[in-house]
Formats: C-alpha cells, structure tokens, sequence
C-alpha cells in the first residue's frame, strides 16, 4: 500500500492549499470550510494527482477492510461536497473528474513543498504501484478546530481505546446537523446528553458550568460549535469534548459521535449507527451513545442498568424535544415551551417536572404542586436519573415529604456522585428544615462538582447569614455577584447583607437592581416591606406591601400576590390592627387559594381575633396535606396554639408547640428567612402562664438567631416581648430593655397599637 506522505506536505493546486497535518483547506489564504470525509477523500486523489483512483481503493486506503452498506452513496456524497467547495463541475471538471465504473481522478497540477504530485501529462517520478497511502489517523485526529465525525454511512477507527474515570468531565459541543431539517437542530444534542446523563460512570459538565466558562470567555449565551466547545474544554479543564453529526445518505439517516481529548484533539472513541427514517432516528443516537459509554470505559453492566430507551426517558415525539431542548428552567419565558411540549406528548414525564421547576421558581407553588404530581405520575418511563429528580421533586413539593425527599437526594448523591444537582437540593431541603450546617455541608459539595453556580451560590451565602458567618457569606457574596451580577437570589442575599450591616446605601442599591424585573421586583418590595415594619413604620410597610402586590399582578403572578398581602395582614394582626388584618386576609383569601397564602391567612386571621376562621383553614389543610412535613410539624401547630393563645389556653398551646421543636429555625412557604414564630408563640405561652423565667429564654432565642430571621417584624417585637418578660419577674433593668425597643421603634408611626401599649408599660415601671 506505499508509504505515508512525510508530515509537513502541504498539497498546493490553482489557489487552493491543503495540509493534511493541520486539516485545513485554504483558498487564496482563506480557510474554507468543508467536512472530514470529504477532506479525506480530497487528500487521498490530490495526494495520487492523475492517477485513477478506483473506489475499491479508496474504500481500502480510507476504510481498510471493514464494509458499509451505504459506501457507494457515501462516496458519491463525499465527490459533491469536494466539488461544491472548489466549485467544480462534474460535467466539465478542472479539477476532480469521474472515470465511469471505476473512479476519480485529480486532474489539476498539483505543487508539494515535499515532493511534487503530478499531472497524468507530466513525467512520473513516483512508480506505478507505489503511490502513498494518506494515513487515516493524520487525516481524522488532527485539529478538533473542525469537525471530525463520521456522517456518510463509514466510520473512522480510534488509535487505541481509552478509557476515562468518573472524575474526568466531557464537554458536549452542538451536534451538526446535515439533512437541512430544522427539526433536528438542537434535538439531537439535547436526547444524547440526556442519554449520557444517564450513566453514572460518565462526567458530563453541567449546563451551569458551561453558562459560567462561556462568561469568563466573554461569549455569554454562544453556541457551543467545535471550536468553542473545545475551549470550555481547556477551560474547564474537561479531559474529552464529545461531537455529533446527523446525515442523510440516500433515504438513511447517519449518526456519528465522537470524544475527542481536548488537550491534544486525539480521538478517545467513536460510533455510528443508522436509521432507516426520521423515527428511528432517537433508537440510533441510543444505540450509538451506548457505544460511545463502552468504549469510554463505562462496564457493560452498568450501561445494562442505566440505558433507559431515549423514547421513555424522553419523549417519542421529535418535535416536543425540540421545544424541551431550547428551554431553560431557570427562564419564566421557558413555560410556555414546555408547556406546548406536554400538549404535543402528554406523557413527557421530565417537560412535566420542568414546567414544575419553573414554577417554583417564581413562586407559583401551588401550580408546581400539580405538575410535580403528573411528572411523578409517569416516572415509569424515564431514565434512572430523571427518576431521582422527579421523585425528590415531588417530596419536596407536592407531597411536603421532606424525610423522603432528603432519603432521595442521598441515594441520589451515591448514585450519580459527580452530579451537583444532588448536593445542591440536598441543601436546600436542609435550609427548609433549619439545619443550616447540613446545608452548608452538602452546597460546599454542589458548588464543588458544579464548579460555579449562582443558585447554590445564594443558597449557601443564605446559609452563612442564617449561622452568623458574615465575613465568609460577604466573600462568596462578592465572588458570586461578579460571576452572574442578573441572579436574582444573590440580590436578595445582598439586601440581607447590608440590612444585617446597617448599610442603607446598600440596600437601596439592590432595591434598585430589582426595580421593573419581573419575578424579582414583588419580592424586593416585599423585602423592604418588611424592613419599614421592622422599625415599626407600618404606612411605609403596608404601601411596601401592595406595591408588592400590584407587581406580582402585572406579571400574572397570582400566587405571590395574594401571599404578599397576606404576609401584610399577619404583621396587621401583630402590631394589633386586628380589624385591618382581618380584612386584609380575607381579601388575599379570596384572590388566591394556594396553600401557602391560606396557612399565611390562617395564622393572620389567629393572631387577630377570629379563632374560629382560623380553625376552620387548619382543618382544610390538615385533611389536604396528611404527610406535609413542615405543614404538619410547623404551621398546624403554630396555627391551632394562637387559636388556644385566643382562646385564653395557654397550656393546650404549649404543648402543641413541642410538635415545632426540631424545625423551629426553618425558613417555609415563600419568606427567604426564618421567622421563628413557634418560638415567639411559645414565650408568648409562657408570659399568658405565668411562667416569665421560660418566657424570656424563648425570646431571648429569636434574638440571638437575628441573623435567621434578619428583618422579619417578630425579630424587633422580641426586644418588646423580653422588656415584657423581665418586667414580669421584676428585673432591675426591665427599663432598659423597653428602652432598647423604644429606641429601635424612635421613627415607628405614632399610632401603633403595639407601641400605644409599649409606652404604657414602660411609664407603669417609671
């Protein structure tokens, strides 16, 4: 078969010039763009210009001895393509011309910086028989810079097989997509990381690190072409880039995949396979993926055991991938994509569960608690992996099953230990339960697989405030805001901050970064709502709360705006403007059912007189929500012991609080802190009793956890509730703790009911 051309022959012919080691093709300096079996093809007639090369030849020099069907089409696909882009013709050829059922022969002067290639007219220095084979490994592991699948029906062989460890990540680039279908674009891409993600073995680097290294390199939101995907990949430092082609040759479609080493473009593995239409086209990309995963170093035994069929683990419907595919959960546009998603195949489990994700995002619980429910529904089909995420999900939204839900998300994390979604909802679950360092724990171990994300970012600098750690929540606070400044919880954790820090400045600064942005501007408002109520300026607060409210409406976000103005009424009810509180809970009642704004309304309604509205909403919810963890442990309790508070049954409400013990810190329903009010209620309990020495230890505790309740209105009513508690065991300095009150309270509206009475009890000491 000869001898290879020596490296560093560059091929040179009209105003062309083509080097195989680089694998460019270049007109008049101009790279050109042109495909690699098509550019193998090229090398292999420029490299024997007139000579005839038959397709026998070819199909040995390239291919070797493994046989395709389709290789006739394949080659004849290949010559077009050649001839497009030297913009040649077949009938009156300057530079490629067909010997009919034989072959092609180059028919232009061919110039090489090594040893010239010529023309059937010039004399042949190189004997008949001798010719040069172009190695099929210089021609197809050159430069990732181009794309190297094979999409015509024949594959390309690795060097050697090599393996990967679960440590070492893959960047997937976009696939290629050649049949002129747009139907496919984006798609296929989508269902094979789908795929992969299946595999526990393999690493593939989150979409959340891509976003993150495309912004380091200043190409926020690009697409990851071969060029691009390989530079996250040296960026990230990934260990493979995985690329994907789809074709048509004849009536068949061809799929190709290919890991590439990032560092040196060497080609760890390849596959391909075929379908015989358009619907067997998800069947093909799983048979080649699963390849792909062996050849990677995955045990067949595990691919056994997590290769869900891409049609259940997805979706059979080829244009409700397409729309699942250019969606993002963390974009509230995104709904409706996946929403028309489920319309085209209602049984599209994981689309479900997104629109669920999306909802919970921006507030929309209620709503999420149903799309969870059908996602659950239909788990039967999906991959083990989308398994753990719509089942842990479901726990933790619909059902309120928090000890299932955590049960998940660990057998979640040893399943797929590499997988950041895990650790990441693992800590949020424990910053809904109060355990903030669990929480910290597992979102140091998301944020570690992730590389860099802003949502568990937040979660953790949430995290950090709630323990006390300010410095460490400012550091990563100011790390993460100059990564991804537009993520809305890092604003909301930077308002905490500088209200925590006294830093007014500070908090009209992120006020105004959330001014006229949808899903983030109600709950700022809400925030600074409950910021004015903290120092007892309540006109300010309530006006606050219904700019809140009016927000919350004009971005059809009912759930939030009915528990904004719940949220409203409850602070009425505390500061002692019972009637107002009244009315105002009824008022969100009736604009919106959502369970969160009915427990917000009960307690409201509790705390301002009506006992027996309260109780009946407690009813409702406990027979809806059975297993609810939160629901049941924290909000019932706290709910039917203001009704016993009401009702003048101290005793009865302290005993129902002892249900509330373990979750007393946890930060439930759509507050973004603790509010601590089973603590409250319990010294509340406690000074009705009589029993002022265990009063002032449950005060004094939302006190020293300020850093967990940050701004909500129970932490400045617990200096008041303690001046009450040292008042009633006689304390010397029962005086300065009123002053102290009195003191935070000096700007408060006049006409407070709370501080009416506070001024009352501090001149009785006088």
């Amino acid at each position: 078969m000869g001898s290879p051309p020596l490296s560093g022959n560059i091929f040179r012919f009209g105003r062309f010039e083509l080097d195989p080691d680089t694998r460019q093709l270049r007109k008049a300096g101009v790279l050109l763009h042109i495909q690699p079996q098509p550019l193998t093809v090229l090398t292999v007639l420029v490299s024997r210009a007139g000579r005839i090369v038959t397709r026998d030849e070819l199909r040995h020099e390239i291919w070797g001895n493994e046989t395709y069907v389709d290789f006739e089409q394949g080659l004849g696909y290949c010559v077009r393509q050649i001839r497009t882009v030297l913009g040649d013709e077949a009938q009156t050829p300057r530079f490629i011309e067909t010997i009919p059922r034989r072959g092609y022969r180059f028919i232009a002067p061919v110039e090489s910086n090594r040893e010239p290639a010529l023309s059937e007219s010039q004399p042949k220095t190189v004997p008949e028989g001798k010719t040069r084979r172009v190695p099929i490994g210089l021609i197809l592991a050159g430069s990732a810079g181009v794309l190297v699948l094979a999409a015509f029906g024949y594959l390309a062989r690795a060097r050697s097989s090599v393996h990967l460890t679960s440590n070492d990540t893959i960047v997937i680039a976009d696939f290629t997509n050649l049949t002129g279908d747009p139907l496919l674009d984006d798609t296929l891409k989508e269902a094979v990381t789908i795929h992969l993600q299946q595999s526990p073995f393999l690493n593939i680097l989150s979409d959340q690190r891509v976003a993150a290294t495309l912004k380091l390199m200043n190409r926020p939101g690009q697409r990851l072409s071969v060029d691009v995907a390989r530079e996250v990949c040296l960026r990230s430092h990934s260990k493979a880039m995985l690329t994907g082609s789809i074709a048509l040759v004849g009536t068949h479609y061809v799929i190709g995949l290919r890991a590439n080493n990032c560092q040196s473009g060497d080609m760890f593995a390849s596959a391909e396979a075929y379908a015989g239409n358009r619907d067997g086209v998800m069947d093909a990309l799983e048979k080649a993926g699963n390849q792909i995963r062996e050849k990677l170093g995955e045990s067949l035994a595990s691919i056994k055991s997590f290769s869900r069929p891409l049609r259940e683990a997805t979706t059979s419907s080829l244009e409700a991938l397409k729309l699942f595919s250019v969606a993002d959960p963390a974009k509230q546009e995104s709904l409706v994509n996946y929403q028309r998603a489920v319309q085209l195949d209602p049984d599209f489990a994981v689309a479900y569960a997104s629109i669920g994700t999306v909802q919970v995002n921006f507030g929309q619980i209620a709503l999420a608690r149903e799309s969870f429910k059908k996602a659950f529904e239909l788990r039967d089909r999906v991959s083990e992996h989308e398994r753990f995420y719509i089942e842990s999900s479901y726990y933790t939204v619909t059902t309120g099953q928090m000890e299932l839900a955590n049960q998940t998300y660990l057998e979640w994390a040893r399943e797929y230990p590499n997988d950041s979604s895990a650790y990441g909802n693992l800590g949020f679950i424990c910053i809904n339960l109060g355990d903030y360092d669990k929480a910290v724990k597992a979102t140091r171990e998301a944020l570690r697989t992730s590389g860099d994300n802003s949502i568990w970012s937040a979660n953790l600098i949430t995290a950090y405030i709630s323990l006390g750690r300010m410095d460490e929540a400012k550091a990563l606070f100011d790390q993460a805001l100059a990564h991804d400044p537009s993520d809305g919880g890092l604003h909301s954790d930077g308002y905490y901050l500088a209200f925590l820090s006294h830093d007014d400045a500070k908090m009209q600064e992120e006020a105004a970064w959330a001014s006229g942005k949808p899903g983030f501007e109600d709950g700022m408002f809400a925030d600074e709502s409950d910021t004015a109520a903290y120092y007892g300026r309540l006109a300010e607060a309530d006006n606050l709360s219904q700019r809140a409210v009016d927000s919350a409406n004009r971005n059809d976000e009912k759930e939030s705006a009915a528990f904004w103005e719940a949220s409203e009424a409850l602070r009425l009810a505390e500061f002692g403007n019972s009637s107002a509180a009244r009315r105002v809970a009824l008022h969100a009642l009736s604009s919106n059912h959502a369970p969160g704004v009915r427990l917000a309304v009960a307690l409201a309604t509790a705390r301002s007189g009506d006992a027996e509205g309260a109780q009946k909403l407690a009813d409702a919810l406990d027979r809806e929500f059975p297993v609810d963890t939160l629901i049941q442990a924290y909000w019932l309790p706290t709910i039917r012991s203001a009704v016993d508070l009401d009702r003048g049954r101290p005793s009865q409400a302290l005993e129902l609080l002892k249900q509330t013990q373990p979750y007393e810190l946890a930060q439930t329903l759509q507050f973004q802190f603790a509010t601590m009010y089973p603590v409250y209620l319990r010294g509340e309990a406690y000074l009705r009793a009589g029993q002022p020495e265990q009063a002032f230890v449950e005060f004094r505790k939302v006190l020293d956890h300020r850093h967990a309740v940050i701004n909500f209105p129970l932490a400045s009513l617990a200096y008041l509730q303690l001046a009450r508690a040292k008042a009633a065991r006689h304390d010397t300095d029962a005086r300065l703790a009123y002053q102290d009150f009195l003191t935070l309270w000096k700007d408060a509206d006049r006409d407070v009911p709370i501080l009416k009475d506070a001024k009352a009890e501090y001149a009785k000491l006088q």
